[in-house]
């Protein structure tokens, strides 16, 4: 909030309006946008920033997302919920370092093998607008 008022920023992607002015978003879905921005950017696509995004289209083909069955691993634990915990981490830690001054990540929710349709992987994020203590949702599909 800025001096009592809900702030607007400019959306994404960017766009001109009718009226020759860039596009405005309000803030929590401007904040949407830019959890999606994040999550949806593989790292070295940016020339300028290069480190920026989270690389999560590299797990598409990790083998539980393929429909093929998962051998249990030496430890016990499914090729898939590895594949999940590692999408949990990847999220959590991309959006701590590129957002961390606008949302607080409570929660990262991560469906593909079983629990999503073969190939593709949900992810949902939920969080907290630092600005107005908010509590928000954004939800990604990688194909």
């Amino acid at each position: 909030m800025i001096n009592g008022r809900l702030r607007n920023d400019y959306r994404f992607p960017f766009r001109i309006s009718p009226s020759g002015q860039a596009e405005q978003s309000p803030y929590a879905a401007h904040v949407g946008q830019m959890v999606r921005q994040v999550l949806l950017t593989s790292p070295g696509e940016r020339v300028d920033l290069p480190e920026f995004g989270c690389g999560l289209r590299r797990l598409l083909f990790a083998p539980n997302v393929t429909g093929a069955p998962v051998p249990k691993s030496l430890s016990g634990v499914a090729a898939g919920d590895a594949m999940n915990a590692s999408a949990q981490i990847l999220v959590q830690q991309s959006l701590d370092r590129w957002l961390a001054g606008q949302i607080q990540v409570k929660q990262v929710i991560v469906a593909a093998g079983d629990s999503a349709p073969a190939g593709e992987i949900d992810i949902e994020v939920r969080y907290v607008l630092l600005e107005t203590q908010d509590m928000q949702s954004t939800k990604v599909r990688l194909i």
